[in-house]
């Protein structure tokens, strides 16, 4: 029997719903990714070592805010 994921969002996802970001579940060895504006349109599958080497450049690349 196969269990429900659970699928979480960025703390990053923006005011209001939440909804201006992907939601990501862990399934096993692989980590999905799915539009949480439109969840039932299908979801992407990485394995857990690419997603994290994924967000490790995201997170280098990415320019910081400025106060």
């Amino acid at each position: 029997m196969a269990t429900p994921d659970t699928w979480r969002k960025s703390s990053y996802s923006g005011g209001g719903e939440g909804n201006a970001c992907v939601e990501i579940a862990n399934r096993h060895a692989r980590i999905a990714v799915r539009d949480s504006k439109d969840p039932s349109q299908g979801t992407l599958s990485f394995p857990t070592g690419t997603f994290i080497a994924f967000v490790d450049v995201l997170k280098t690349n990415t320019p910081r805010k400025t106060a």
